[in-house]
C-alpha cells in the first residue's frame, strides 16, 4: 500500500475510459470465476515466497493456487481456458519462452481473507505502484475488527463514516463495509494502481457503500470521520519502493503523518486503529513517544500495545536499521472524547 512521501507514481495511463473499463470488468469476471471454483489461497511473507517457489519441485505451476496464488509459470492447457481468456482480455496474461518452450504468467495474485477474495499485484512486487496484501494486511484487518467489536460491547454507535487511509488492496476498509452497511467507506491511496484495485475488489464483495478516492492522506476528502483505519508503510528500505518506505525516523515518517491527519478529522468519540511497525532502540520506542505526543495536544486518548514484538529480524541487517536491536508490530489506537473539543 502506499500513500505520501513514497516516489511520485507514473501518470495514470492515457487509455480511453471505456478499455480501463473493460480491464476491470474482465478482472472482476476472472475474480468471481475463479472463486466459484473454490479457490482460496493465504499470501505469506515475500521471503517465503521466496523460499518455497525456489524447491525445483515447484519451477512449474501444477494448479490454479500454483498460478494465481504462487506467481509460478504455467503451460497452456493447465487452467481452463476461459480463466487464460479472461487474464488476456484483462492485460495480465505475460508469455515468456523457456527452456521447455512458452510459458505463461499471471500479473496478478488472489488472496483469501474473510472469505472474501482480493485481487493485488503478483510476486514478486518490485513495482513503483505495486498493490501488495500480505500477512500484514491480515493482522491490520484483525485490529481494526476487533476494535469494531469492542466498540459494539461498550454499546458506542456504529461508526456512519469510516477512511482507510493508504488502503492498498482495500482490504481492511471493505471489511469494515461489510460489516457497517448503512456506513459511508471512503478508501483513501495515492496510488492509481490500488485504486483500481480496491475498487474492483470492492464489486468482488459485493459491498455499494466504498468510494475509492485519490488522495494525499485526507487532503482530498472532506468532512470528519468516526473511524479512520491505516497500515501505511513502515519500513527503511534503500530502494525506496512505495509500498515498504516509511520514511522519516527509522521509517515511522508515514505513521506520525497518519496520527497528525487523524487530530485533525476525527468526529467527537470517532477513533482511530493504526497498524504498523516500530524499530526499538535500546528499548526505547520512539514511534509511540513522539504519536502519544501528538495525540495528547489534540485531547485524543490513546491506547498501544504491541501485537508481536519480534518481526521482520532479517531487515536488522539494513545499515538503515543499524542502531534497532528489534521491529516490532504494534496498534495504536487514539480516541476523541465525546465532549467539546
Amino acid at each position: 500500500m502506499t500513500i505520501a512521501d513514497a516516489p511520485s507514481h507514473p501518470a495514470a495511463s492515457q487509455e480511453p475510459d471505456a478499455r480501463h473499463e473493460d480491464r476491470e470488468d474482465a478482472l472482476l469476471a476472472l475474480a468471481r470465476a475463479v472463486r466459484d471454483t473454490g479457490y482460496r489461497f493465504t499470501t505469506v511473507t515475500p521471503a517465503t515466497h521466496a523460499r518455497v517457489n525456489a524447491r525445483p519441485e515447484n519451477a512449474l505451476a501444477r494448479s490454479l493456487r500454483d498460478v494465481l496464488g504462487w506467481s509460478r509459470p504455467f503451460r497452456d492447457g493447465l487452467i481452463p481456458a476461459e480463466l487464460t481468456d479472461l487474464m488476456e482480455r484483462a492485460g495480465v496474461l505475460h508469455r515468456s519462452e523457456g527452456p521447455d518452450g512458452s510459458l505463461l504468467e499471471a500479473g496478478i495474485r488472489l488472496s483469501s481473507l474473510d472469505d472474501t477474495l482480493f485481487l493485488h499485484a503478483a510476486y514478486p512486487p518490485l513495482a513503483a505502484d505495486a498493490v501488495f496484501f500480505g500477512p500484514d494486511t491480515m493482522r491490520f484487518a484483525e485490529a481494526v475488527l476487533a476494535h469494531l467489536e469492542e466498540r459494539t460491547r461498550a454499546g458506542h454507535p456504529a461508526p456512519r463514516r469510516a477512511a482507510d487511509i493508504g488502503c492498498g488492496s482495500g482490504a481492511a476498509g471493505i471489511l469494515v463495509a461489510k460489516r457497517l452497511p448503512e456506513a459511508e467507506v471512503v478508501l483513501v491511496d495515492i496510488n492509481p494502481a490500488a485504486l483500481r484495485a480496491a475498487r474492483i475488489n470492492a464489486r468482488l464483495a459485493g459491498v455499494g457503500n466504498v468510494r475509492p478516492v485519490h488522495s494525499d492522506m485526507l487532503s482530498n476528502v472532506e468532512g470528519s470521520f468516526d473511524l479512520i483505519v491505516s497500515n501505511p508503510p513502515f519500513m527503511v528500505d534503500s530502494g525506496g519502493r512505495a509500498y515498504r518506505h516509511g520514511g522519516g525516523p527509522l521509517g515511522a515518517g508515514l505513521s506520525l503523518r497518519v496520527v497528525e491527519a487523524a487530530t485533525e478529522r476525527l468526529a467527537p468519540g470517532g477513533s482511530l486503529v493504526l497498524f504498523t511497525g516500530s524499530a526499538i532502540v535500546e528499548g526505547h520506542d520512539g514511534f509511540r513517544e513522539e504519536a502519544s505526543a501528538i495525540c495528547a495536544r489534540a485531547g485524543l486518548k490513546v491506547s498501544y500495545r504491541e501485537f508481536d514484538p519480534d518481526e521482520y529480524g532479517e531487515e536488522l541487517d539494513d545499515p538503515g536499521y543499524a542502531a534497532a536491536e528489534r521491529i516490532a508490530l504494534v496498534v495504536l489506537t487514539a480516541t476523541r472524547p465525546t465532549g467539546p473539543r
